[in-house]
Formats: structure tokens, C-alpha cells, sequence
């Protein structure tokens, strides 16, 4: 039987095709920082309201230690003081400063910035009150050291101000300063990204500017306001070296203040008016009394004596252009330098024989001189520490900064009288170890934009 033969077969299996596309992979949402909020809303009417308000504690401030160098001729006549407990009212005040200033740059850094600049506003306008009824010495001290403690807050606005500011603009506005929201660098640090949110959307309608594109992303720093970090490997040289300055910053500038008073009491620099020369020029003799051969050196204060710290306090702003123009165009560093060895100059000018228009003259530069010292070191100090201990570098700086402070009365009111051209001498000797300092810092922040982190 014959079998078929079967031929192969080829099956073909044909299966529907589906062309997909292939999935795509969400796009990655943009996010942004406090700085890239900062620097995209630029500067407007939120930061010109700011520094208005703002300025008003440097006002304060100011007010309080020219009081200081006004007050003490009439409460040495008042109580019949000598020159050691003139000069202890002035280091107590700086002495409440010193340890206060460290307390308010811990609790800034941990709970906020504005509302420890509003405790220490509200405390030294009470305190500073409550002076006016002073019945005796030791109540006068006291409270007017209570005053000290509450004016150490007013650190805090600077800050505020600097982490509000676009870099560009920190170096033109801050010198100028001397409805408050809490600084949104601060908000972030401590989780709290939904009002640094509301804060930056704020000030950008404020403004009429835009926000950036977005998500607000910050690191939460958990570590806040610590010694360790500020004395750590990467900031120690430049800690000790702002202590320094600080130090040596506030030693001259509080000894100009109390200087020119003291040389307008006592009659100390030649061709000024004498004790035995009318205002008129007229020579009179006076009176052999037990009075004039006083410890106290009786005083008070002439006209023109007035008139001359009202003039030489006027330098202290007539010449903030020129500085803006050195910290924005020469660096921090370099203009600390500069008007450092100025101000170291111009206190060994004080022993050259004037009239009292160069008295006058030589004042207002010095005035003008320390004033820009004060501001550079501020806006330094702000700038080079990181969010995390920015308030507590500032503290820090602010509250060792009234050891000189505290020494200056003892110079200027003590010293002076028995070694005028020794008191001279040492204040420049500090200046000029200052400039150094200052020439040799290892971080220039011209141009940074502020550190939230180590």
C-alpha cells in the first residue's frame, strides 16, 4: 500500500502589532532657594520700608551713647563725682551690653530674629525712662546698665536686613541704616518653608517683582547657634581676628565720643577755649574758691560746646558715601584697612595745636572715621558666617566688642587728664594693630551671596 506523501507545511503565525510610545518619565520639578528668591526679587519699596523701620533702633542706639558723653558733665556736678565714677556709669552700660549681647545672638538664632529685636526695643525704652527719675548715683548706674542690656538686641535688625538684601545692594544700603518679618533664611533653616514662602511672596508683591519658578527647597538645620561651629576649623582664624577688630572698633570709636567730651569740659587741647577766656575771647581771671580747685572739675557745658559735637556728630553720616564707595568698590577688607590707619592718624592729630574750628575739624573726621569702621565691620560679620550662626557671630562680635567699650571711659575720662598725648598714643596703637587684623582676614565677601550652611 503506497503512503502519501505529505509535503511540509510552514505555519505563519501573525500577530497584531501594537506600536506604543514609549512612557515618559515625569519631568523634574524646578526648585529654588531663599537666595535665588532674594537675588529674583531684587531691591524695592518692601526694603525701603525695612530699613526705615529698621533704622529707627539705630537711632535709638546712637541717641543712648551720645547721652552718655552729654550727661556726664551735669551728674558730675550733680553728685559731686570723681572721674573713676564718671567713667564706671559708661562701663557698666557696655558692661549689660557685653553679656546680653551673647543671650540675644543664642535666642536669635534658635527662635527668631524679630522678636528679640522687639524685647530688647521695648526693655531699653523702659529702663531708659526710668533713668529720668534716677534719686541717686547707684540707682543711676543700675538702670542705665539695664539700659545697656536692652539696647544689645538691636544687632538684630542688621541682620534682618542683610538676609532680606540682594548681594549687589548690601554694600550700598546697609552702611545707611544704622511691618518687621521674620528673616525667611531663618524660617527655612528651622523647617519651616511655608512662611519663608509667605514672607518672599510678600515682599515680591511688595515690590511688584516675581517670585522664581518652583519649589522653595532649603536643607533644615538642625544644629543651630552652636560655639562649636563658630569656633570650628573653617572660621576660628577668621573669629579671632573679628573679635579683634571688634574689640578694638568699639575702643575708639566710645573713646571719641567720651574724648571730645572730656576735651570740651576740661579745656585739654590747646588753643581751645580756656578755663581763663571767655566765649568772647575776653581774658578773665577767675576766682581763687575752693570750687575751681575742685577733683570734680566742675563743668557744664557752654553753647559753643554743644555746637562743636553737634558738627563733629554730623560726620559720622556726611561722609557714609565715600564709605559705601570703598566696602562696594575696594573690598571689606581693604576698606577696613584704610579707615582703620586713617582713624589711628587722626587721634595723633588731636595733640596738635589748633584753634576750635581745627579741634572742630579733626572731631568730625574722627566721628566720620570710626563711624565707617562700625559699618564695615557689621556688614562683615553678617556676611561671613553661614544662617546657622550668623546671629550668634554678630552677638558674639557685638558683646566682646564692649570690652573696649568698657575700657574707653577709663581712657578717656581718666587717663586723659593725667597723660593726654598717652591716651592719644594707645588709641592709635589700637587702630593700627586693627588695620592689620582687618588687611589679613581670610574671606572676602564682596560679592558672596550669604552661606545657610556650613
Amino acid at each position: 500500500m503506497a503512503t502519501k506523501q505529505t509535503e511540509p507545511v510552514t505555519i505563519i503565525s501573525l500577530r497584531k502589532l501594537r506600536l506604543e510610545t514609549p512612557e515618559t518619565q515625569p519631568k523634574e520639578s524646578k526648585t529654588f532657594t531663599v537666595e535665588d528668591a532674594v537675588e529674583t526679587i531684587g531691591f524695592g519699596r518692601f526694603h525701603i520700608a525695612l530699613f526705615l523701620i529698621m533704622g529707627s533702633t539705630g537711632v535709638v542706639e546712637a541717641m543712648e551713647i551720645m547721652l552718655i558723653a552729654v550727661v556726664s558733665p551735669v551728674i558730675r556736678c550733680e553728685w559731686q563725682l570723681e572721674n573713676w565714677q564718671v567713667a564706671l556709669v559708661t562701663t557698666m552700660v557696655f558692661f549689660g551690653y557685653m553679656i546680653f549681647s551673647i543671650l540675644f545672638g543664642l535666642l536669635a538664632d534658635r527662635y527668631g530674629r524679630w522678636k528679640i529685636l522687639l524685647i530688647s526695643f521695648l526693655w531699653g525704652a523702659y529702663f531708659s525712662l526710668l533713668t529720668s527719675f534716677s534719686p541717686s548715683y547707684v540707682w543711676f548706674v543700675f538702670l542705665r546698665t539695664m539700659v545697656g542690656c536692652g539696647v544689645s538686641g538691636h544687632a538684630q535688625g542688621l541682620i534682618i536686613k542683610t538676609e532680606f538684601l540682594p548681594t549687589k545692594y548690601r554694600g550700598y544700603m546697609l552702611p545707611l541704616s544704622q511691618f518687621i518679618p521674620e528673616s525667611a533664611r531663618f524660617s527655612v533653616s528651622t523647617g519651616n518653608t511655608q512662611a519663608a514662602l509667605a514672607t518672599l511672596q510678600r515682599i515680591a508683591r511688595i515690590n511688584r517683582s516675581v517670585m522664581p519658578e518652583g519649589k522653595l527647597v532649603e536643607p533644615i538645620l538642625e544644629k543651630r547657634g552652636r560655639f562649636a561651629d563658630l569656633l570650628g576649623a573653617k572660621y576660628l582664624r577668621t573669629t579671632l581676628q573679628i573679635w579683634v577688630i571688634w574689640v578694638g572698633i568699639s575702643f575708639a570709636y566710645y573713646g571719641v565720643i567720651l574724648a571730645s567730651a572730656e576735651l570740651l569740659e576740661r579745656d585739654l587741647v590747646c588753643g581751645s577755649r580756656s578755663g581763663s577766656e571767655s566765649e568772647s575771647g575776653v581774658a578773665v581771671t577767675l576766682p581763687d574758691t575752693e570750687e575751681n580747685h575742685s577733683p570734680c572739675h566742675c563743668h557744664v557745658f557752654a553753647p559753643s560746646d554743644y555746637r562743636t559735637m553737634i558738627i563733629s556728630t554730623v560726620g559720622e553720616i556726611a561722609l557714609n558715601p565715600f564709605n559705601i564707595l570703598g566696602i562696594n568698590f575696594l573690598g571689606r577688607r581693604l576698606s577696613l584697612s584704610i579707615t582703620m590707619g586713617c582713624t589711628a592718624l587722626f587721634f595723633l592729630l588731636l595733640n596738635i595745636c589748633t584753634s576750635s574750628s581745627g579741634l572742630t575739624g579733626f572731631l568730625f573726621m574722627l566721628r566720620a572715621l570710626v563711624a565707617a569702621n562700625f559699618n564695615t565691620i557689621y556688614i562683615y560679620t553678617a556676611e561671613v558666617y553661614p544662617t546657622m550662626i550668623r546671629a550668634l557671630g554678630m552677638g558674639t562680635g557685638g558683646s566682646l566688642c564692649r570690652i573696649g567699650a568698657m575700657v574707653a571711659p577709663f581712657t578717656s575720662q581718666v587717663l586723659m587728664s593725667a597723660s593726654f598725648l598717652g591716651a592719644l598714643c594707645l588709641f592709635s596703637s589700637v587702630c593700627v594693630v586693627c588695620a592689620i587684623s582687618a588687611f589679613t582676614l581670610p574671606i572676602e565677601t564682596k560679592g558672596r551671596a550669604l552661606q545657610q550652611i556650613k
